[in-house]
């Protein structure tokens, strides 16, 4: 298909844009966007999304769907993940999204992907730039909720999806500011458990290398290059060895809120729960290099928006 498309892609942190024109040459970026809304709140605990996120999450969808009718977006497709899959309201949530969408697309409204799904959408948008010589890969997309892990060369060849996110590792261990040893352990011991049964099920040790995609990744790859504010185009596809890695994963766990909000390419909506996600990265870190012999982070900024609108092109 020809014509201007949009994927929307709303996590357990954060709902983000992309605005693309699909022709024979490929797909060409429009607009992007990503907003911080925290859908996920607490939904971990209470199984169910609170009033306020989805008051946020309206409000920044129904900015999106202005920027679909001043760009002329025919054709959008909105995929809701970790939060909206564990949450017993989550009728609520899509009877909001039908109403703002439809109004600009008839009939439009988010739907719930499966992790696998999800996966593969992420591994898709993710590998899209890679050249072969790089292959096989394994892409890892740390969201709030969850993480994916994908392993293939051109396509998606195994995908599990793990029940541990940087929000959900943090609402759930990391309470004290900064966090005490014994949480950053106990969150330790709870990301090792989960990610185990996504490595026994995706063949990493097949994987020649690492990509990692959503802010997790890209952020902990700026400081680590020493950037003093973000930048999305030296981000994209950089590469970061491990040497230089795992140094910042340690720091960001062991500081501060008010000692993250000042480092510069923060953003502030992932103040409070990087420190989570830094675990994450930390044990996936230690599991591809004795598995893998994996010693390196790429990190794109390419994902799961990607892939949507790449499988909407067809």
């Amino acid at each position: 298909m020809t014509g201007r498309v949009a994927a929307i892609d709303c996590g357990t942190n954060s709902i983000r844009l992309l605005i693309a024109d699909v022709d024979g040459s490929g797909v060409h970026d429009v607009h992007r966007e990503m907003r911080v809304v925290r859908l996920g709140q607490g939904v971990d605990a209470t199984g169910r999304l609170a009033p306020e996120a989805i008051a946020r999450t309206r409000d920044a969808l129904s900015d999106y769907a202005d920027l679909l009718r001043q760009c002329g977006v025919g054709r959008v497709r909105m995929v809701a993940t970790s939060a909206t899959r564990d949450a017993a309201n989550r009728d609520e949530f899509f009877d909001m999204t039908a109403q703002v969408l439809g109004a600009v697309v008839p009939g439009a409204v988010a739907e719930v992907i499966s992790g696998t799904e999800e996966a593969e959408l992420s591994f898709l948008g993710a590998v899209a730039e890679l050249g072969s010589a790089a292959a096989p890969f394994v892409v890892v997309d740390l969201g709030g909720g969850s993480t994916e892990v994908v392993v293939g060369d051109r396509h998606a060849e195994a995908a599990y999806s793990a029940d541990v996110g940087c929000v959900r590792i943090t609402e759930r261990c990391l309470h004290s500011d900064p966090p005490t040893a014994d949480e950053v352990a106990a969150a330790r011991a709870v990301v090792r458990e989960r990610l185990d049964a996504a490595l026994r099920a995706v063949p990493v040790e097949r994987a020649k290398t690492w990509v990692g995609v959503a802010g997790t990744f890209t952020t902990i790859a700026a400081l680590a290059q020493r950037m003093t504010t973000y930048d999305s185009d030296a981000i994209h596809l950089s590469t970061v060895g491990f040497d230089e890695l795992l140094p910042v994963c340690d720091e960001l766990i062991a500081m501060t809120r008010k000692q993250r909000a000042a480092l510069g390419p923060m953003h502030e909506g992932r103040v409070d729960v990087i420190g989570g996600g830094a675990v994450v990265v930390r044990e996936l870190a230690h599991e591809l290099a004795s598995r893998a012999g994996i010693s390196a982070l790429t990190v794109s900024e390419h994902d799961i928006l990607d892939g949507v609108v790449r499988a909407l092109a067809g």
